[in-house]
């Protein structure tokens, strides 16, 4: 039996339902789970970004060493990288602080569901 949610696309999905009527990506009962698995992918991404920065920063590096690269030209290089770092720095905090903030939003609702008023503003 195929997934019986419909796509974003307007279509229905077209994996097999393995929890009820639907696949795993779409049941309901998945959503936590689906969620700490996108935190993961966001991060990860945001490390393969870092790792290949640090790469090209490496190899401008060497090739000011070996003369291939004029050293003022370098420099002007890494000023360009450091502005780079510095827009990455601020993305991975604004991240970070949605993260937070969605995980603060939970508790209180969490709370509030069970009736303790000292939660939430």
């Amino acid at each position: 039996m195929r997934c019986a949610a419909i796509t974003k696309a307007g279509e229905r999905c077209q994996l097999d339902a393995t929890s009820g009527s639907y696949c795993w990506s779409h049941a309901p009962e998945n959503a936590q789970a689906r969620k700490q698995r996108g935190r993961r992918g966001g991060k990860a991404r945001g490390a393969s970004e870092l790792s290949e920065v640090k790469r090209e920063i490496r190899t401008v590096v060497l090739d000011v060493l070996e003369g291939r690269v004029e050293r003022g030209i370098g420099a002007v290089v890494f000023q360009g990288y450091n502005t780079l770092l510095k827009a990455v720095e601020i993305e991975r905090k604004v991240k970070e602080t949605e993260e937070l903030e969605e995980r603060i939003e939970q508790l209180e609702q969490s709370q509030e569901q069970r009736g303790d008023k000292r939660w939430g503003a």
